[in-house]
């Protein structure tokens, strides 16, 4: 049961990996990059709405960006549906080396380009599998 319980929070932060990966893929096309600018408003403080996102190099970055999210998301589910129930300890592994490479690089790039508030809101999705993995049932590995 411990096993099953852990997979359904790994599924859902999963889900949630591909769902952010999504919607800032989808903000390549300016009509649907509302909710990303405003995130990058957000982020690149203060709120002024300089930042508009609409360089088409920027946009062509955030369909790459956003779709290695999305990837990633899919793989974390698959991983949690096909080998959580026989290897709880190498999905935790897997997903766990993962993510701390992509923070790592992610957070400092993020500290380079000025914007050292999203290496703070990195550890979120950090904690986030932390969550999922707490239960004993993933064994640590």
């Amino acid at each position: 049961m411990e096993n099953e319980n852990t997979q359904g929070w790994v599924k859902a932060a999963a889900a949630l990996v591909a769902g952010v990966g999504l919607v800032i893929a989808l903000a390549a096309w300016p009509p649907l990059a509302g909710p990303v600018v405003f995130a990058a408003d957000l982020f690149i403080w203060p709120l002024d709405g300089v930042q508009t996102l609409s360089a088409p190099e920027t946009r062509v970055f955030m369909a790459i960006s956003g779709g290695l999210m999305v990837g990633w998301g899919v793989t974390l589910w698959r991983l949690a549906v096909h080998l959580m129930p026989t290897d709880a300890a190498a999905v935790r592994s897997i997903t766990m080396t993962g993510l701390y490479a992509w923070f790592v690089v992610d957070s400092i790039g993020s500290i380079m380009a000025g914007v050292p508030v999203n290496a703070v809101a990195n550890v979120g999705f950090v904690v986030l599998f932390l969550l999922a993995f707490r239960q004993r049932g993933a064994a640590r590995a």
